[in-house]
């Protein structure tokens, strides 16, 4: 009997030999890590042309202080999470990571990135703020990379983000964020008096200027 490896049945062949069905492969860290790697040889990963088949959800997350797991542990490799935050994909308020054939769905307690740091140039509305993520992006704040915080409705805790690319926000982590109410200013916003900051012409609120203490 000839043996078709390509094309297999969940029947029973001659001789009794039985030919088991042809099942897709699962998807692993390892598969998506070789295709993000092949994809990323002439750039970053044009993502957002990318419209695969959704081959399910895999055991990774991405926890509030940026720290991946797989399936349960931290993933050790900073050159591996960089490879995977290439190709996060977020659609429809969910995480994604995509390659040109496969899309998993992944799990992300916060927002995908921590900025971690950033620099400043120029003063008042001239001023460029820059941030630097912990997987390496490089993004200045301004009307394509906004600034925004959100505030806890029981405590007043504020969380600052910025948008780093289509969707995708880092947090701005408790040092940075320190450091930013160190150099923001008072502008009007929506008719009243805000503290908040500039970048690139674009001011961002932080909180109204009449809940600053003093």
């Amino acid at each position: 009997m000839s043996y078709d490896a390509g094309k297999q049945t969940n029947a029973s062949g001659t001789n009794g030999k039985r030919v088991m069905e042809d099942k897709p492969q699962p998807v692993s860290a390892d598969t998506l890590a070789a295709a993000a790697r092949a994809a990323g040889r002439k750039g970053p990963p044009p993502v957002h042309l990318w419209n695969p088949p959704f081959c399910g959800d895999l055991d990774m997350r991405i926890a509030r202080d940026g720290t991946w797991f797989y399936l349960g542990s931290p993933i050790g490799r900073p050159a591996l999470v960089k490879l995977f935050s290439g190709i996060l994909k977020l659609e429809d308020g969910k995480y994604f990571l995509v390659t040109p054939v496969e899309k998993v769905g992944l799990i992300v307690d916060d927002a995908p990135f921590v900025a971690v740091d950033f620099a400043v140039t120029g003063a008042g509305r001239d001023q460029v703020i820059t941030f630097t993520t912990h997987v390496d992006d490089v993004v200045s704040a301004g009307p394509d990379h906004p600034i925004r915080v959100e505030r806890d409705p029981a405590t007043g805790e504020p969380a600052p983000y910025v948008m780093v690319r289509r969707g995708l926000e880092a947090r701005i982590d408790r040092k940075s964020f320190y450091r930013l109410v160190d150099i923001g200013t008072e502008a009007d916003h929506d008719g009243e008096p805000w503290f908040g900051l500039w970048s690139q012409g674009a001011f961002f609120p932080v909180i109204p200027a009449a809940e600053l203490d003093g």
